[in-house]
């Protein structure tokens, strides 16, 4: 696991936030583990070990109770107490004692050995979801982590601007990949999270993994990649292509690029999140594509690579300043190719701010 350094910010007034909404939702307890949850409120992310790290916010107190031998890895942020727990002491035990009271909320990465636990240790406790309390808390993102957001964007587009004069023909899918990887942390990041590359037919399976496949002339190949800049992700897609395309696939890319911008440009406050799945989507039915696009067009982004809002038809979520997500309409036909444009943008008082500016077009490599 990748160290990352989370930004210095205010942990204290996110706490009390997170007492605010506890309070309004009538909990006693908020318990988060591994994921994303917990270095939102402490600055401090729990290794996805069998030994049990535990943040645990009351009224009254907050608490990091955390493996000794991790112990040594937490920042003192000054709006928490840390209880390192030795290897022979049982942290449930310890984090029943902290909770208090009879209703508490369980971040739902929380492994589920230690939720049976403490519902055994706590029979007269009421465990829910945490996840709609933290939906509330991070949505929204501040000034801080907009401009984190935007500094991992222009860390992605500094590598796709590289792959852009690469060759691409010879090389496999994985090798590729490898390279990205290496790019992304060389362009700023504290690690690369994830990367796809997709090349002729493999490119029509959205999350396709890197394989042995040899490119060739004539390929287009998706590459999909980000990393952790911070804490924040990045997260962006631009298509290549081997030499010039078919009259098909170009036709096909042209009226991809105009649903990416017309999803680009239907974002905005007020809007509702399926709206622009929809503008997006229009465009394509109507240039005799929408078969093919078989996803949402986007999700928000922040800490997870994935979170809310989703731009999906059916959630009628309104957008709000602040909120940070992807526009990423695709065309894919079985067995024979696919294409995907991704930008990540933030809805702003009056608009939208695209984090990504690298070229959209389909670029022709060697």
């Amino acid at each position: 696991m990748t160290a990352i350094n989370f930004p210095d910010v205010d942990y204290g007034a996110r706490i009390d936030r997170a007492r605010t909404e506890m309070a309004r939702r009538g909990l006693d307890a908020l318990l988060l583990s591994v994921g994303s949850d917990l270095p939102y409120l402490t600055g401090y992310e729990a290794m996805p070990l069998e030994r049990l790290t535990m943040g645990v916010i009351t009224p009254t107190d907050s608490t990091l109770v955390v493996p000794q031998l991790e112990a040594p890895r937490v920042v003192d942020r000054g709006c928490f107490d840390v209880i390192p727990w030795a290897e022979t002491e049982d942290p449930v035990g310890i984090v029943q004692g902290l909770m208090g009271g009879a209703t508490a909320a369980i971040g739902a990465q929380t492994w589920s050995l230690f939720l049976v636990r403490l519902q055994q240790a706590a029979p007269g406790v009421t465990f829910s979801d945490a996840t709609d309390v933290m939906k509330s808390l991070r949505t929204i993102k501040d000034v801080e982590e907009i401009e984190l957001l935007r500094r991992a964007g222009a860390a992605v587009d500094r590598v796709v601007g590289r792959l852009r004069s690469m060759r691409f023909s010879g090389q496999s899918e994985a090798a590729l990949a490898r390279q990205v990887m290496e790019m992304t942390v060389e362009e700023g990041h504290d690690v690369a999270t994830f990367h796809i590359v997709a090349s002729g037919p493999n490119a029509a399976s959205p999350h396709h993994e890197p394989a042995g496949r040899e490119i060739v002339d004539g390929d287009c190949v998706v590459v999909d990649f980000g990393g952790r800049f911070g804490g924040y992700c990045s997260d962006t897609t631009r298509t290549f292509h081997v030499g010039e395309p078919t009259a098909e696939y170009a036709e096909a890319f042209s009226a991809l690029h105009a649903a990416q911008l017309a999803g680009t440009a239907a974002a905005g406050p007020g809007v509702v999140a399926e709206d622009i799945d929809r503008a997006s989507r229009c465009v394509l039915a109507e240039a005799g594509w929408g078969e093919w696009f078989i996803h949402r067009l986007g999700h928000g982004i922040g800490l997870d690579g994935h979170e809310d809002p989703y731009l999906v038809e059916g959630n009628k979520e309104v957008l709000q300043p602040g909120m940070a997500f992807s526009i990423e309409p695709g065309i894919y036909v079985p067995d024979k190719w696919g294409m995907r444009i991704e930008d990540i943008v933030v809805c702003t008082e009056d608009g939208r701010e695209s984090l990504n500016t690298s070229p959209r077009d389909l670029a022709i490599v060697e």
